[in-house]
Order: structure tokens, then C-alpha cells, then sequence
């Protein structure tokens, strides 16, 4: 590592009188691969996309190779040599990979577009780089793990030598993981200088050379990855001890609580989203289910919380069957809902946080005696929930939209359990959600399951399964292809299995 890359000094950026950037100085050296690291809502996006354009700062400097330049928008950060590759993929799935890669740069032959020079574009960059891709393929008919490489070349394509991942490894696969880290791996040895934006401090500690940490809009500090711990950058995130691997005590496993019988499920397409899956949960366990996006996880929570009937199989409660009841009738029978998508389906952004923490109750004669709505005693019952479960918002009057995703995430939480429930389902209960967040989620899960409920655990984080569930089953296209005791399945099988190889 030598000289500077990048520097910020002074950045800040509000939103209204919020600063979400606060004077912020940030350095990066050139060939390194420097994470940035924080809360949700410690502002690193935000300082990312000042820098590459898509906002405008309010006071503070951008150097580049320690020239002082002006950032006003995409066009010129690309100029400048920055690339982005965002979260959220930026493609065109019905047109292929060459055309997503060289869209803006396109060879001509005259007026028309010069398909053959621009596949031989591709096909250098991409052997360049080691970055395998299919020229011809369709980009919606390629993995996400081959899509993020087509962001990437998009990237090398415009000559960029300073990338800033933004959350890279949020969709992929355990193996997809470690490929992305050998590219980056590769770049770096080319000379390229990586921004990698995430709050895994597993990852952080695998891949990066330094780390800056932000908390609350400011930085807290830059250290050099060889010289800390995850427990000590947890503690610099979050600005308190966390506990990163909260204790599973061992808990006498009861009856049966919820089953499900050759389950099968079509989608719009005729295709088996679920077939012919067979699980059961009992009281006091946590039944984990690994997979990856797309591979029935969605169907599967939907069914046992009534939002979808199977085309075939049955699925009972208890000694009840529940197969055709609807969703506030199964709610009615003590299970609660933590679903995948927070924001379509366990809240509503315009409503008041207060209003979210009493949704499906709101015609119960506690907040609604004679069919009016209560407001006092909805007020009370939210300060209440706020309290108990660690909410941090301005007022419990303050629209959902406007809370952090981790507060958003409790909010469902504290609605979902404060009804003492007997089964909880719960999807990616901590995505997108930061450390000391993911800490507290995962006391309230084992807190249920140490009071003899059943626990659904569905989630793409294998640390996360790991930790919590008393068994994993991994969940393929629709079928369960493996099934055990949490501990006979080692990070790198779950990855396999996940991805359709393995036992």
C-alpha cells in the first residue's frame, strides 16, 4: 500500500436537520481493500454515495490521488475512475450479459451496434480479470453470483480503479461468497483499490486490509484488520460490549407442535415452488431452514402463516389442522409472524410505530371496546413495548418508514411476541439488521424456545442457524435435501447443500 487513492475530509451531508454524515474524514491507500463498517443508519452509504455522486455533501473535500476534485453526479465520479457496485444490481435482465456490460460504450459499425467487437470487449476484460461470464446468456436466466460479475466488469469496462462495494455478499451463497472474495482478491493484486461496505464483522476480518468505523453519522476510528477482533470492532460499532454468539442452553424438547405433510406448492408458472416437503417442530426447538433465496423459503413461511394454500398436503398445529385457515385465524391460535419482507409484509410506513405495534389486535377489545379505537390505551401499550423491547425511536408517534431497518425489525418483533405465542415463524428475522440488533433478536428467539414454544428459523445467514437451531434442514428447489442435528453439518457441507451438491 502506498500513497492515498482517496481522501475525505470533512464530509457532511444532512437530510432535513439530520446530519447522517457529521465531519467525517475518510482515507483510503492505494491497492488496499478498506471495509466500511457500521450500524444501519451509521451513515456508510450515505458517505459512499457522496462520493460517487448520487448525493450532493454540504461541506467537506474529495481528493483523488491527492488532486481535489468535485463529485456532482455518477458520470463524473466514472470519469474520475470510481466505480459502484451497488446492492441492488443495476442490470437489465432481458438483455445479455455483453449488452448490460457495454451499455453506454457501445462499439458501432456505422449506426448500428457492433455486436461481435463488443462480445470481444467482454470476453477480454473478463479474462483479464479472471471474471468468467457467458457473453450471450440472458442476465435473468444467470446466477446472482454470475450477475454481481457483471456489475463488476460493467465497472472495469469504464477503466475504473477505485470500486466501492455496497453490501456485495447480502444475496449470495456461502461458495458465491468466497468467489467474490477471490475476484477481490485478484483486483487488488491487478492494483485496483476496494471500498467494501457491510456490518459482518466475519467478513470484514476475512477480506480487508483496514477497517473505518462509523457510528451515528461520525467515525469512530480506523484500524489496521490484523490488529483487532470482532469483538472489539462490534464494541466500536455499537459503542458497548455485544455479545456475539449468544449462549444456547439446553432445553427438554416437548410435543409436537407444528407438522407439515407433503406439502406442495405451484407458482404462476405451474412450477413446484415446495414438493413434497415433511417437517415437524416441537416445543422447546428451534427448526432451522438454510437455502437460497428462491428455493421455496418465501412459499414455506406464507403456508404455515396462512397468506398461501398448498395445491396438496396439510399442515397442523398442535392436534389441530390448519391447512384452510386463514391468516388472522392461525394468528388466533398462537402463531406469530416475523416475515422475510418487513416492509410489505409487517408493517405499514405511513402508520405510526405505535399503530404497527397493535396491527392485528386493533379490533380486540383492548383497544377497540365497542369497535373505537382507544388511543390512550394504544399509546400506553407501545410505550410499553418500546421499553421492553429496546425501539429506538423519537416518539412512539414517529411513521414506521422513518425508523432504522433494525428498529423497524423490532417493532414487528415486539408485536409478534409480546402475544405470548405458541409457534413463531421467523424469516430472516435479522437481515439487514446490525450487530448489536442481531444480538438482541437472537436472545428473544432462544428466550422463546427456553419457554417450551416452537420456533420456524428461515434465514440465509448459516452463522445464524447454526448458533440457534437445535436442527437444520435445507430447503433445494422446493425439496428438503438433508435433515439433522445443527452440529452434524460443518459451513462448508450447508453451502453445498444449499447450492444442490453435496450429501
Amino acid at each position: 500500500m502506498g500513497t492515498d487513492a482517496l481522501r475525505m475530509r470533512g464530509i457532511t451531508k444532512r437530510f432535513g436537520r439530520i446530519p447522517a454524515n457529521d465531519a467525517v474524514d475518510f482515507t483510503v491507500a492505494k491497492g488496499e481493500i478498506h471495509c466500511l463498517l457500521g450500524e444501519n443508519g451509521a451513515g456508510k452509504t450515505t458517505l459512499m454515495k457522496v462520493l460517487f455522486g448520487l448525493h450532493k455533501k454540504d461541506a467537506g473535500e474529495i481528493l483523488l490521488d491527492g488532486r481535489p476534485v468535485e463529485i456532482s453526479s455518477p458520470g463524473d465520479a466514472i470519469a474520475g475512475g470510481i466505480g459502484m457496485v451497488h446492492q441492488h444490481f443495476m442490470l437489465v435482465g432481458r438483455l445479455t450479459v455483453t449488452e448490460n456490460i457495454i451499455a453506454g460504450r457501445e462499439p458501432r459499425s456505422g449506426f448500428l451496434l457492433d455486436y461481435r467487437r463488443a462480445r470481444e470487449m467482454v470476453r477480454e476484460i473478463s479474462g483479464r480479470y479472471g471474471l468468467k461470464v457467458d457473453p450471450d446468456a440472458r442476465v435473468e436466466e444467470i446466477s446472482v453470483g454470475q450477475q454481481q460479475r457483471v456489475e463488476i466488469l460493467k465497472a472495469l469496462l469504464r477503466e475504473a480503479e477505485l470500486l466501492i462495494f455496497d453490501e456485495p455478499t447480502a444475496v449470495l451463497t456461502p461458495p458465491e461468497v468466497q468467489e467474490l472474495f477471490g475476484v477481490m482478491r485478484r483486483l487488488k493484486a491487478s492494483g485496483k483499490t476496494m471500498i467494501f461496505i457491510t456490518h459482518k464483522l466475519k467478513e470484514t476480518m476475512e477480506i480487508s486490509d483496514r477497517v473505518t468505523i462509523l457510528r451515528d453519522g461520525r467515525k469512530v476510528a480506523t484500524v489496521e484488520t490484523a490488529r483487532t477482533t470482532p469483538a472489539r470492532l462490534a464494541e466500536m460499532m455499537v459503542g458497548r460490549e455485544v455479545e456475539l454468539r449468544v449462549a444456547r442452553p439446553e432445553v427438554t424438547r416437548g410435543e409436537r407442535i407444528l407438522a407439515l405433510k407433503d406439502l406442495r406448492v405451484k407458482g404462476a408458472d405451474g412450477r413446484y415452488r415446495l414438493n413434497g416437503v415433511n417437517l415437524e417442530i416441537h416445543r422447546g426447538e428451534i427448526l432451522g431452514i438454510a437455502g437460497v433465496e428462491g428455493n421455496g423459503q418465501l412459499e414455506l413461511e406464507e403456508v404455515v402463516a396462512g397468506l398461501l394454500k398448498p395445491a396438496q398436503g396439510r399442515v397442523w398445529l398442535g392436534a389441530e389442522e390448519i391447512t384452510a385457515l386463514d391468516p388472522g385465524a392461525i394468528r388466533a391460535r398462537g402463531v406469530a409472524y416475523i416475515p422475510s419482507d418487513r416492509l410489505r409484509r409487517g408493517l405499514i410506513g405511513s402508520f405510526s410505530a405505535a399503530r404497527n405495534l397493535i396491527l392485528g389486535s386493533q379490533r380486540g377489545r383492548a383497544f377497540a371496546p365497542g369497535g373505537i379505537l382507544r388511543h390512550r390505551r394504544i399509546e400506553e401499550e407501545a410505550r410499553r413495548l418500546v421499553a421492553d423491547f429496546d425501539i429506538r425511536a423519537a416518539s412512539v408517534h414517529e411513521p414506521a418508514a422513518a425508523l432504522s431497518g433494525g428498529n423497524q425489525q423490532k417493532v414487528v418483533i415486539a408485536r409478534e411476541l409480546s402475544r405470548r405465542p405458541e409457534l413463531v415463524v421467523a424469516a430472516q428475522p435479522t437481515r439487514g439488521v446490525d450487530v448489536g440488533a442481531v444480538e438482541y433478536i437472537h436472545r428473544q428467539l432462544l428466550k422463546m424456545r427456553g419457554e417450551g414454544k416452537g420456533v420456524l428459523l428461515i434465514s440465509a445467514e448459516l452463522d445464524e442457524l447454526r448458533a440457534l437451531s437445535d436442527r437444520i434442514a435445507v430447503l433445494y428447489e422446493g425439496r428438503i435435501v438433508a435433515e439433522g442435528p445443527s452440529g452434524g453439518f460443518t459451513e462448508q457441507e450447508l453451502g453445498l447443500l444449499m447450492a444442490g451438491e453435496g450429501k
